[in-house]
Parts: C-alpha cells; sequence; structure tokens
C-alpha cells in the first residue's frame, strides 16, 4: 500500500485531498485508480487515515475516508539531531537515515570547522531539499510524522536551545571516554521527554565549542572507543533509542 502526506487543512471529515507533487506521481508514475486504497497521514499526529481514491483534478487526488488506525511507529522520545554542516551531500544521508531511525526534528549548525559556508539565498534552497529528503524517507519507512527540518543557524543559536526547551541535551565528544556515563545518561532518559544531540562536522568541535556547549547544559559523552564519522554519529545514539524503547 503506498503512503502519503497531506496538510492537516485537507483532511475535511470523510473527504480527504492530496495536493502538490504527489498528484502526477499518484496519476501518471503509479498509475494508481479510483477504488484503490492508500494510506495518508497529516505529518503531525500519529494517526494514519486509511482511505480510497474517489477521483481525480488537476490539481488534487480526492480520497474518501474507510477508517482511521492508530499508529504506533513513533519513537517514544522527541529527537533533535543538531548536525554540524558536513561537507557535500552528508547532511542528506544523515536525514534520511536519521529519519528512518525515527529523528523528530533536524538543525543544520554552522561550526567553527564546518568547510561549507551557505548564503541566506544557497541555506533556503538546501534547506528545501533537505525537508523533501525527509519527507521522501519518512514515507519509505511509514512514519507518522515528517520531520522537521530549520534552516541553518550559528553555533550561537544552538546554545540558546537549554535554556528554550527541556530536556536532555547531549554532545558527543571525542575527548570523553567515559562510557557508562553515557549509559546512565540515555537509560535515565524517560518516554514522553525530549532529547537534543549536537554533533560536530568533519574534525568536531574546537576545544572552545565543546567548553561553551558544556557550559549551556549539553552533557559530553562518549559513543565508544572508536572514532565515528560525522554522518554515523546520530545514527548511533538513535539506534541505541530504538533499542531501550522498542520492546
Amino acid at each position: 500500500m503506498y503512503s502519503f502526506f497531506t496538510d492537516p487543512s485537507l483532511i475535511k471529515g470523510q473527504d480527504i485531498y492530496i495536493e502538490g507533487g504527489d498528484v502526477s506521481h499518484i496519476r501518471s508514475v503509479l498509475r494508481l485508480k479510483p477504488g484503490e486504497t492508500v494510506s495518508v497521514r497529516d505529518g503531525v499526529s500519529e494517526d494514519e487515515y486509511r482511505c480510497h481514491i474517489e477521483d481525480f483534478s488537476e490539481e488534487r487526488v480526492h480520497c474518501r475516508l474507510d477508517f482511521v488506525k492508530k499508529a504506533d511507529v513513533e519513537l517514544p522520545v522527541k529527537v533533535t539531531i543538531c548536525q554540524g554542516l558536513p561537507k557535500g551531500d552528508k547532511l542528506e544521508n544523515v536525514i534520511q537515515k536519521c529519519t528512518e531511525l525515527g529523528a523528530f526534528r533536524f538543525i543544520p549548525v554552522q561550526t567553527e570547522r564546518s568547510v561549507i559556508r551557505l548564503t541566506p539565498a544557497k541555506a533556503a534552497a538546501k534547506t528545501e531539499r533537505w525537508r523533501k529528503i525527509a519527507e521522501a524517507a519518512a514515507k519509505q519507512s511509514k512514519r507518522a510524522i515528517v520531520p522537521e527540518v530549520l534552516e541553518p543557524v550559528d553555533f550561537t543559536g544552538v546554545l540558546k536551545l537549554p535554556e528554550k526547551t527541556g530536556g536532555t541535551f547531549l554532545l558527543p565528544y571525542e575527548l570523553c571516554s567515559d562510557f557508562s556515563a553515557t549509559r546512565q545518561v540515555l537509560e535515565g532518559i524517560a518516554p514522553g521527554s525530549s532529547l537534543t544531540i549536537l554533533i560536530g562536522p568533519e574534525g568536531g568541535f574546537s576545544e572552545k565549542e565543546a567548553l561553551l556547549a558544556e557550559k549551556a547544559g549539553f552533557i559530553p559523552v562518549t559513543l565508544g572507543r572508536r572514532i565515528l564519522r560525522t554522518e554515523t554519529a546520530a545514527m548511533t545514539v538513535l539506534s541505541w533509542l530504538v533499542y531501550l524503547f522498542e520492546k
């Protein structure tokens, strides 16, 4: 069964509409016909709307609700990935794979050792592409929501997060070696809470950045005895959370 996302405003009682790029994909690529069953989500709640296609127009697909299925596919912890901007298309890979693993939000971060430097115009264009990657990965993995992808912020912007939001804040850092402390922090996270993970780019954080992050409320942790690539770090933490919470 094919899965699609739609805006909550397009769910009108028994009538559900799909707009945007999915319309031509449904009609011309998938060649779905009236009467065929699809899964539709609003990208916000965990409800899954099982529908059948009623008819088509040039701009939308009209579906008719058959029943609502209560989904149980999301991690019980809302995980925000603050990823230091890496080179090339590595961030695309992080967003795709971490969406599959259950990430709730992504915040790209301009750090001292980030090689890439984005102008406002390029940042907006990149963010649009990252959001499309998150949506595609959410569809593929049958997520109930589409993770939010924010435009890049500078390092000082990330340091304000602990004072604005609650939850736990982690700083995977290569100079931290106490794995028992990492285990203790992760096992102490309660279902329904939030977790923010700050990942450095290639080369990691500078000593100054690590000290500032710790002072702001991020807890330094180790991810093991090996040095991980920047695109591997967040996936590692999310994999541990899947193990801890999905029983």
